[in-house]
């Protein structure tokens, strides 16, 4: 190990640039895995160009996944979920899949998120329901998902389905109509990397992702965890159109965006309900603190009663310079998690809010500035934050990743998750894996 393991936060370090965490994988033709950070660097989520991994696709070319028999395991929540993540390259790589297997086997966590809809928009497992086979990911997917979750299961480890869902340059490029566009020519938009996104207004859109849910759950996924449920915002957005969502947009800008995605939260929500699976949301970390939509739609109150967690990413490296009164919050890892979350908490368990839903249109009283509407008071374990667990504007070791978890810990919560999209972990930052049998499971 490199260093010795810690409970308290670790002193501040000196900023510095780090070389990518993401190091130069061999694996079956691995060309690389990098990520780049663009837009607003301080505040977006860390993702990353999967390389190909040729084999992948003879393995299951037109292969049907469906198991005559099958019944999936799916294991209660955990009570302290803790988790890692893995992309869809290394769940169709077993050897690779192996080593994250390993580590919850030997260690404290207890969960992985693997992707099944990643960045690019396809699929990571061989779907059965014939609208969705031609968005199966050409190279990065596992023909046997479904034996691998119950396999993972078997062993006690949750597995969650990661969907990215508004990023999606597959679904945009076989619908480029219902994608956001450029104002000047209305052809398809892109980010700054290229990335495409579908018009969170676009109500054909939201059925895609119910049909991507379902197959999930009844492939045996015990979780679905929701990512890119947000308007786009790092790239030219002088030259950007919605649409489905211009108009209420520009008729009301404060709200505008923040009530279409809601709409999407409540229609997702009735969707699934059937299913009575579980579900959680990924928000960008700064919505504990800030009561605005952040210009992508996303604001707390809105997200909470329709997804059963919510995973703010609180990357210590996307918070600007100035946050809290910090010049570089890298120095801060400890308190940049305690003082997020806290304020989190505050916002989560309270019975009153300053954010007007299409929940609570009625404010408590006319006399109060700001108004004050009423909310529903939701217990402070809703939370399960994404840590970092990559080298960005510093050096993320044992003791940074332990720091961040014990921040956790202080605030009166119990569950976590790392990200990391080389897939490399801080193993020296984790527990060792209880001796007794584990009796979180309900």
């Amino acid at each position: 190990m490199k260093k010795s393991k810690t409970t308290t936060p670790p002193a501040p370090k000196k900023n510095r640039l780090t070389a990518l965490k993401g190091v130069l994988l061999a694996l079956f033709g691995l060309v690389g895995i990098y990520f780049t950070y663009v837009g607003l660097p301080d505040v977006f989520p860390i993702k990353y160009n999967q390389a190909n991994i040729s084999n992948i696709a003879e393995e299951a070319s037109v292969q049907d996944e469906t198991v005559v028999g099958f019944e999936p395991i799916r294991l209660a929540t955990p009570n302290s979920v803790k988790a890692i993540y893995m992309t869809q390259c290394v769940v169709g790589t077993p050897t690779f899949r192996e080593k994250l297997v390993r580590i919850a086997e030997e260690t404290e966590i207890n969960s992985i998120v693997i992707d099944i809809k990643d960045y690019t928009g396809r699929l990571g497992f061989v779907s059965e329901n014939p609208e969705l086979r031609d968005a199966l990911s050409e190279n990065c997917y596992a023909p046997d998902m479904k034996e691998f979750i119950k396999y993972i299961n078997e062993k006690g480890i949750y597995a969650i389905a990661r969907i990215t869902v508004f990023q999606d340059p597959t679904y945009t490029s076989k619908h480029p109509e219902l994608a956001v566009q450029k104002e000047s020519d209305k052809s398809t938009w892109k980010d700054y990397k290229g990335l495409s996104f579908i018009d969170v207004g676009a109500k054909e859109a939201w059925d895609y992702i119910i049909a991507i849910s379902r197959e999930a759950y009844e492939i045996g996924f015990d979780e679905l965890n929701y990512d890119y449920i947000r308007f786009p915002s790092d790239g030219p957005m002088r030259d950007i159109y919605f649409p489905f969502s211009e108009e209420r947009i520009t008729s009301n800008p404060d709200t505008g965006k923040a009530e279409i995605l809601e709409e999407f939260f409540a229609y997702l929500n009735d969707g699934l309900k059937d299913l009575g699976v579980v579900t959680s949301a990924d928000l960008f970390g700064m919505v504990t603190t800030n009561s605005d939509d952040l210009n992508i739609g996303q604001q707390l109150e809105r997200a909470l009663p329709y997804f059963d967690y919510i995973a703010p990413m609180i990357y210590p490296s996307h918070y600007p310079s100035g946050f809290n009164g910090w010049a570089n919050p890298n120095e801060h890892i400890y308190d940049v998690i305690a003082f997020t979350m806290a304020r989190g908490i505050e916002r989560v368990t309270s019975t009153s809010t300053t954010v007007k839903t299409h929940k609570n249109s009625e404010p408590l009283s006319t006399t109060t500035s700001p108004l004050l509407y009423e909310k529903k008071a939701y217990p402070a374990t809703k939370f399960r934050p994404w840590l970092q667990d990559f080298d960005y504007g510093g050096n993320y070791g044992e003791e940074e990743v332990r720091a961040q978890i014990q921040a956790i810990y202080d605030v009166g919560l119990n569950s976590w998750m790392l990200w990391d999209p080389s897939n490399i972990y801080t193993v020296g930052a984790l527990e060792e894996a209880a001796t007794t049998s584990d009796s979180t499971y309900e």
